[in-house]
């Protein structure tokens, strides 16, 4: 009902005693009495005859009247009524219609009428208070509105009704006692989608079966014998798995936060070893300045460009991690705002797109090196070695510790792993220790089940310990064998059949064949030219550069170098103990420890080959078989 139903057309206000004329219009009953008194010209009727009183006045004030004046006064109030009589009996009309009633009708207040004009009196707003607000868009607005100029903001939502209410609508449901009895809640958006489309009844019943929302009609029916429980109960089970959902992301959010200030550390102790670095690189120039300027001034810059990459890194995971600090505690504040929620049906509606796990990296694995010049000012120093002999020895004893502190007795963060060879990868030819620390070929061939991963018939067996970033470093021994393979490969490689080893094909290996030749099988492959036997084979990975290095760890001497790889899968140690050669290459290969190298006394020292020794071999001497393709007998 709208304001102009109760609105009084002489005053023009919410009517107050309402009275009924006979033609049917309502008026306030004094305004009513006021406009007829006024039309009828009677004094003593307040501002609408002014005149007569304000002559009154003016007589009583005469000099000289005295009490004869008062009682002239009274004689004139007396033929007043008298008037006011006789007028009355004459008639009037009304204001709206201009009905003419005579002789004038004695009104009473209409009460049933009053009852309504005061409701909606007390339900308008106070014309001091502030207006209510309009509904902005995206904002639930009243339905009782509807057709109005202004659509007020919703204040609830009433479930039984299935219809929102402003603050003078939602009035009666705080009055009325069978509107009391009606479930409120914060304003919601499509009502209608509460109701159950096949009964048109509200949405109130939970079928665990089919995790999804009923009527009471449904599970007499469609859903007969099913698990259903109320909203209410499946919403309070649900709350209860969101709080420890909640407090599984809020262990995630610390973990992460921990991350950072892990990185933050590490990147601070990179700038002392860079600065530490940067000094002794002075100090060794110093000793020849004229000869080494240019070589400073290359080094310098290598090490400037390799630190800025590292603390671009640093500063990428910092940002990817606090990006997925702020997806997370955006889930969790809306976990926070589901636990408060009383809207039932639209918690249940939210949870699946919050039940599954927010997208993420495996941090524990990622670290930020301290040490990001390993091998740059030995490869410089390398050019000028015999100016610099002594130097470039401390330098490579230096280099090879730090590769070892990467040992594999593996360095997973925050405890050393040790690393052992896979029984399930391994050939069926292949003899492991009960260590898992050897390998050797054996003499017969046993009957193992026929796993995806493991090798055949190609002889070879993986570690079990993998990576996906970082550094890490391990050694093999592979005493006076003559015939070997080693390396790393990724975990997706094709164990099947033939193998070539290339890194296309996911492999990163050196090998060694008939007591003497050594080759890097790159692509193209690499003869290596080695003044000694490297006994003892350490492999250094470093994930994010791409590289794979191998180093004679007795010599303290660099063997080549993999680089330009784009790692994108887990890495593994990968070992061939190759074929039995008449019993010559019976020893296995051993996964060693690192201890601490020697220091190299002087003279002498085996001299280095610098760089990668990419000494490329005419075809006719690889002859027609690819020096990179596995085809050895599983058996001798």
């Amino acid at each position: 009902m709208s304001e102009k139903q109760f609105q009084c057309s002489i005053c023009l206000q919410v009517l107050r005693d309402p009275v009924t004329t006979p033609c049917g219009h309502n008026f306030c009953q004094s305004c009513l009495h006021g406009a007829w008194d006024t039309a009828a010209g009677l004094p003593g009727t307040g501002d609408a005859a002014p005149g007569p009183r304000r002559t009154g006045d003016a007589a009583a004030g005469l000099p000289g009247t005295g009490d004869a004046s008062a009682g002239t006064r009274r004689t004139g109030d007396a033929a007043a009524g008298l008037r006011r009589t006789g007028d009355a009996a004459a008639g009037c009309h009304c204001p709206s219609c201009q009905t003419p009633f005579c002789p004038r009708p004695q009104l009473s207040v209409n009460t049933a009428f009053k009852e309504l004009a005061d409701m909606f009196r007390k339900a308008a707003p106070d014309p001091a208070a502030p207006p209510a607000p309009a509904a902005e868009p995206g904002e639930v607005a009243c339905d009782m509105c509807d057709g109005t100029s202004v659509q007020l903001r919703a204040l609830k939502s009433c479930l039984v009704c299935l219809t929102s209410y402003c603050c003078s609508h939602l009035e009666p449901h705080g009055r009325v006692s069978t509107l009391r009895a009606h479930k409120l809640v914060d304003p919601v958006v499509n009502l209608a989608d509460r109701m159950c489309h096949e009964h048109q009844r509200l949405l109130d019943m939970f079928c665990k079966d089919d995790q999804t929302v009923l009527c009471s009609f449904c599970t007499k029916m469609e859903h007969r014998g099913h698990r259903a429980v109320t909203i209410e109960h499946e919403s309070q089970e649900r709350k209860v798995w969101m709080e420890r959902t909640e407090e599984g992301l809020q262990q995630l959010i610390q973990e992460r936060l921990r991350k950072v200030e892990e990185i933050n550390m590490c990147l601070g102790r990179s700038r002392v070893s860079s600065e530490q670095e940067k000094q002794q690189s002075r100090r060794l120039f110093a000793s020849l300045r004229s000869m080494l300027e240019e070589q400073q001034d290359g080094v310098e810059a290598e090490m400037e460009k390799k630190q800025r990459a590292e603390e671009r890194r640093a500063e990428g995971l910092i940002s990817e991690l606090k990006q997925e600090i702020t997806d997370l505690q955006r889930r969790s504040a809306e976990l926070e705002e589901l636990l408060q929620t009383e809207d039932h049906l639209h918690l249940l509606q939210r949870i699946p797109t919050l039940a599954s796990p927010p997208p993420s990296r495996e941090w524990a694995e990622l670290v930020v090196h301290q040490n990001v010049f390993v091998g740059t000012v030995r490869r410089a120093f390398s050019q000028i070695e015999e100016s610099l002999k002594k130097e470039l020895d401390a330098l490579k004893h230096q280099e090879l510790r730090r590769m070892q502190g990467y040992a594999v007795v593996i360095k997973y963060p925050p405890s050393a792993v040790d690393v052992v060879l896979d029984p399930d990868s391994a050939h069926p030819n292949i003899v492991l220790s009960g260590d898992g620390k050897q390998a050797a070929r054996g003499d017969l061939l046993h009957v193992l089940p026929d796993l995806p991963q493991r090798f055949d018939p190609t002889i070879c067996v993986l570690a079990t310990g993998s990576f996906l970033s970082g550094r890490f470093y391990f050694q093999v021994a592979v005493g006076t064998k003559t015939f070997w393979d080693l390396g790393v490969v990724q975990e997706s490689v094709h164990r099947k059949g033939r193998i070539t080893c290339t890194p296309e094909n996911g492999y990163w290996t050196v090998r060694l064949r008939g007591g003497h030749e050594y080759r890097a099988l790159d692509s193209p492959s690499v003869l290596l030219a080695l003044e000694r036997r490297p006994r003892t084979v350490g492999v250094y990975v470093d994930y994010e550069a791409g590289t794979v290095s191998f180093l004679d760890v007795d010599a303290l001497s660099h063997l080549y170098t993999f680089r330009g790889g784009c790692f994108t899968q887990r890495l593994l140690p990968f070992l061939s103990p190759g074929i039995s050669d008449g019993g010559r290459n019976s020893a296995p290969l051993v996964l060693t420890v690192p201890q601490e190298p020697p220091v190299p006394q002087e003279p002498p020292v085996p001299r280095e080959i610098l760089g990668p020794h990419e000494i490329p071999v005419p075809q006719d001497i690889l002859g027609p078989q690819d020096p990179r393709v596995h085809e050895e007998p599983s058996v001798p």
